[in-house]
């Protein structure tokens, strides 16, 4: 079963940037698809990005053009590059198969002050 440990969340001005990684351990992530997802209070966890075993990327609306997912199969890492980020922003951010099929990691937090 594979595990995952977020990290490189924080609290940052509105504008700024974060790189978020998420270090899978326990078997290989090269064949799955992963997204990041995050939760914001009071609200659904959401999928903000996705990368395929090919590399193939894509977005939810609301980060398209200011997030880019990125991945490292051999060092078993999913990285999310967040730029330009807004308060709106402010959720903690979790990594997981695009199904979910992973444990659920303790997430990172991101906070984006006005």
């Amino acid at each position: 079963q594979v595990q995952v440990v977020e990290s490189g969340g924080g609290l940052v001005q509105a504008g700024g940037s974060l790189r978020l990684s998420c270090a899978a351990s326990g078997s290989t992530i090269r064949f799955n698809t992963i997204d990041w997802y995050r939760q914001a209070p009071g609200k659904q966890r959401e999928s903000v990005a996705s990368v395929t075993s090919a590399g193939i990327t894509t977005y939810a609306d609301s980060v398209k053009g200011r997030f880019t997912i990125s991945r490292d199969n051999a060092k078993r890492t999913v990285y999310l590059q967040m730029n330009s980020l807004k308060p709106e922003d402010t959720a903690v951010y979790y990594c997981n198969t695009h199904f979910g099929g992973w444990a659920w990691g303790q997430g990172t937090q991101v906070t984006v002050s006005s």
